[in-house]
Order: structure tokens, then sequence, then C-alpha cells
């Protein structure tokens, strides 16, 4: 234990609010007088440093990037008030740095891989709105608030309000430009500043638009802009964007960032199947009425190094992969982004997946985990929630409406068994020439068990625990009692496979919110057995998650 502690924990930039805003992400920090409960707890993470290759840049990229994690590090300060607006009270009341540390990590008191047990004493549950809602406001009141008249319902439940009680109680929408004024403005400020350095046409007019969206909460222009861009080698995902820490109703989107570099040689190689989208549309195997929408032709797939996580990206697990914009009509008009970020992804699996592959599956099927197969599950994840319906089929209002709470995980676990769907029907259209099915199923499973363990408190932990359990009841992999470890039928995993993601889209296209809350109430959940497997790569020292030495230092970028 000692000896990972003192490997990645070795600075602390603890700081006041006036200090650099992101230092959550920054830090890596010393074990020095943690209790070993908490030690036990850092350890979970791997340190991994965010470095990517410069060459591949102009002197005037490389003057970009400090403004760029400049505006990124505003939406931490962001992301703080709104899952945990006393921070500065919180972290100057820890006394040791692990602690500390810990703190940081999570973006308040509750364990984000541990199902948001809180981690300190004296700390009660976790409030499921985050401080997007009053503590004290029911779903009840809530609903018969947004009743009140079309405007009011618009308003609360805006991607981009908080809610708050006016003077005489009532509930009110507060629109992010207005109660994060000040950091918005002054990320704004620096991707402006950036804008003027931008030698690609489309980064400009991007970062232009985005920062005028910081400050209107109109962010469909910086949208389409986004997707319009073809060329550049720099890119910043900034805003308001995914709705995982509304646990209430999964209405409102948390503030994050990403500051990324294009790899153009795994670009190149991922261009082609972007064109497939149409077909990959009409061949999903559900009725018509449930895959009647087209996606949009522009939407592309690329490969980038991550230099920067902030806010909602940055707390607690780290994401290997994004697919946007989220907003429903850009989508339909131009399809989305899928931004594979390879240096995460590529750590995750040498020092995650790897380890959990030679504890948990069988011996001879271990030769079937690859890098390769992990890139393509990853990359038809992100190309899968592009698929599907985000209209419920009735004409009753958006997927994410009809679902509320538990759109989030539902969307996950399709992306992920419509992600391995796709793979099977392009390699067996001869789209995938070279691909071993074998690898991507069995890399598939262990990499459920990976993410798995994030808690199904997150998204994607949900969605996991729910698809083993589908597709273990279809017979997709057994568990060797003896040996505790999974062998994957792979006829049986087909079928699953199909089956699950039938089931998936018509939820999705009924819009049926009871039959998802049954669903994942029955199935959401981690047997005993899959648990003390899970328990059991703890105590080999196998890492959950990693956490990111990040920043100008790391980098070597200009100052």
């Amino acid at each position: 234990m000692r000896r990972w502690i003192r490997f990645w924990m070795s600075l602390l930039l603890a700081g006041s609010s006036a200090c650099r805003a992101s230092d959550a992400g920054d830090a890596v920090v010393s074990g020095a007088g943690a209790t070993p409960a908490v030690a036990q707890k850092l350890a979970q993470y791997t340190p991994v440093r965010l470095t990517a290759d410069l060459s591949t840049l102009s002197e005037r990229e490389r003057r970009m990037i400090p403004l760029l994690i400049r505006a990124a590090q505003e939406m931490d300060t962001i992301f703080w008030q709104q899952v945990y607006p006393g921070r500065d009270s919180l972290l100057g009341a820890l006394r040791d740095s692990a602690t500390q540390a810990y703190a940081r990590l999570n973006y308040g008191p509750w364990d984000r891989l541990d199902d948001n047990v809180p981690f300190l004493p004296g700390v009660g549950p976790r409030p499921p709105g985050a401080a997007f809602y009053p503590s004290d406001m029911t779903k009840e009141e809530f609903e018969a608030a947004a009743k009140a008249s079309p405007a009011a319902g618009a308003s609360l439940r805006s991607l981009y309000t908080l809610v708050r009680r006016d003077s005489s109680g009532r509930l009110v929408a507060v629109p992010y430009r207005e109660a994060f004024a000040e950091p918005s403005r002054r990320a704004a400020a620096s991707l402006r500043e950036a804008a003027t350095l931008a030698e690609d046409s489309g980064l400009k007019r991007y970062l232009e638009l985005r920062a005028r969206a910081l400050e209107t909460d109109e962010y469909r222009a910086s949208d389409l802009a986004w997707m319009d861009m073809k060329r550049n080698g720099l890119d910043i995902v900034i805003g308001p964007i995914e709705t995982y820490d509304d646990a209430l109703f999964g209405y409102k989107a948390a503030h994050e960032a990403y500051v990324l570099i294009k790899d153009r040689r795994w670009s190149e190689r991922l261009a082609r199947y972007a064109k497939l989208l149409p077909a990959l549309q009409r061949g999903l195997p559900v009725p018509d009425e449930y895959k009647r929408e087209r996606p949009g032709t522009d939407s592309d797939l690329n490969a980038y190094d991550a230099v920067y996580y902030t806010g909602q990206a940055n707390a607690g697990s780290k994401t290997i992969a994004v697919n946007l914009p989220n907003d429903e009509k850009v989508q339909l008009e131009k399809g989305t982004r899928r931004l594979q970020l390879k240096n995460t992804m590529r750590a995750k699996f040498d020092r995650i997946l790897v380890p959990i592959g030679e504890e948990l599956i069988a011996e001879e099927q271990r030769k079937h985990i690859e890098f390769d197969s992990f890139f393509a599950n990853v990359m038809f994840h992100e190309v899968a929630h592009g698929l599907g319906i985000k209209q419920t089929i009735a004409g009753t209002g958006t997927v994410r409406d009809a679902l509320k709470e538990q759109a989030g995980a539902l969307e996950e676990g399709k992306a992920d068994i419509l992600g391995l769907y796709m793979i099977t029907r392009l390699q067996q259209q001869g789209e995938l020439p070279g691909v071993d099915l074998d690898d991507n199923y069995v890399t598939f499973l262990a990499g459920i068990f990976r993410s798995i363990r994030f808690g199904a408190a997150s998204a994607h932990g949900r969605a996991n625990a729910a698809e083993l359990s589908f597709l273990q009841e279809h017979g997709a992999f057994t568990r060797d009692s003896a040996t505790g470890r999974y062998r994957v039928d792979f006829p049986k995993m087909r079928t699953a496979v199909d089956s699950m993601a039938a089931r998936i889209l018509r939820y999705q296209g009924d819009g049926d919110y009871e039959g998802v809350t049954r669903f994942m109430s029955e199935r959401a959940t981690i047997p005993a057995a899959l648990q003390r497997d899970l328990d059991r790569l703890g105590s080999k020292g196998i890492p959950v998650d990693i956490v990111f030495e990040q920043g100008l230092d790391v980098l070597g970028a200009s100052r």
C-alpha cells in the first residue's frame, strides 16, 4: 500500500478559491497522515501523465494551449458550485493532504467509485440533485411548479438553469449565465484570445461562438460550428454538457472541459466508418418505426491525445471517449463527432484491463484481449450513441425527457451493446477485414469488469451491471465456480447481444419510463459472487481507475 501511495502521490496543490481552479486534476498528493481507509481508497487510482507529441503543432497552436487550459480551469470552478458549493470550507477542514486529495478527486465528500457513499464522518447522503436544486425540494413540488405554465416548465427543466427559491419560497429558474457569470466571463475571454491565434478558420469560428455561448446559454450555434470543424489540430470540448450528476431528474448539464490534440494518423484510419452510419441505422434489429430517424451525414470519427481534463469529465473515473453534441436537433441535422482519447484509453488498457483479464478471464481466452479490440469496442460504443431514436415514437418528446433520471444509464447500456452488435454485423459484411470477433467479445467482457468497478452510482456502472445480468441469463458467458474465472460462449454472446439491443431500442422508442425503471431495478445490481471476484481485483492491487498528472509543467507547452 505504501509503495502505491508513494508512487503517485508527491505534490498537493491545496490553495484557496483564488488559486488555480483545476488543482483537483493537477494534484498528485502525499498519503502522509491518511487514515488506512483513505489510503486504500487512494490506491484505487494509478497516476497517468497526460503528455502528447507537440511537434505536430505550429508555433501559434502551441501558444494556444495555455489559453485553452485557462478556459478549462474555469469549468472546475463552476462544477464545484454545481455539486458541492462548500468547496473551500470542506478542503479547509481536512487536516491531512491525502483526505483532501480524495475530496478533490471526488469533488466533494462522496466516493464516486463507491456508489457515492460518504467517506468523511458526519456527512449525510449525497443529494440526488446535487446542488442543482434546493436541498429541501421534493419531486412533487418541482413537477407542480413546472406545470404552472409552459414557460415555467421549460425554464425549470432547462439544461442550463439552477432551480432556486425566491423570497416567497417559490421555485424559480436561475440561468447559468447569471449563476456563474464571472467564471463564464473569464473562460470566454480566454477562448476569444485563443481564437486570435487560431490558423484554422473552423476552430477560430467555434472558439468565438463557444465563448458567446458561455455568456448567453445559447449553445446550438457553437455545437453546429464544432461539427463543421474538419482540419483543426487542436480542440477543446467545454461547457455544460453531461447530465450524469443530476440523479434526481437528469435535466441539468454539468460543466466540464477537455483540451485535445488530434492524432491525424489514427484519425485517417477511422474516417471511413462514419460513412456507414445510415446503413447501420437501417439494419438495427427493431421494427422500422424505432429506426425511422436518419443520423446526420456530417458525423466523423477522430483520435486525440487528451492533455487536460476538468469538471465533470475529471470527477472520479475518467472518460476515454466522447460522443457529442447531445443536442438532438444538431444530431439529426449534422450527426455527432466521436472523439477517441487514445492516450487515456491506452493507459487504462495496459494498467487496468490487461491485469483484470489475467485474473478474471479463463486462461485459454486471455489471448483474445487486444488493444485494437478495446479501441474498436469503445469507438463503436460512441458510434452507437448516434443511432436509434431521439424522439419517442408516440411524438411525446425526446427520449431523454421521457426516461428522466433513467435515461443516462440506459443510453450507456445501448451504446455498449449496440456497439458490439455493429462490430459483428460489419465484420460479417466484410467491412472489418482481419478482425477476429472472438477478440472483441472477450475484450468486451473484460471491459465490463473494468468499468463496473466505477459503482452503481455511475451511469456506466449501472449499465454494466444490467448488461452482465442480461448476458449471463442468456448464456453469453459462464463462471467457473472453482476458479472464479469467466468464459465467453461465442454463439450465445451473438444471440444475447441482438436480443438486448432490441430490448433497449424499444424502451427508448416507447419512452417507457416504468419499464426501464423496473428493468434497471431488477438488473443493475452486482451479485455476491461477482462482488467477491471484484474484491479479489482490489486485493491483488489492480487499480480501479487513473488520476492525472496534467498541466503545462507536464506538457511542456509554451506559457
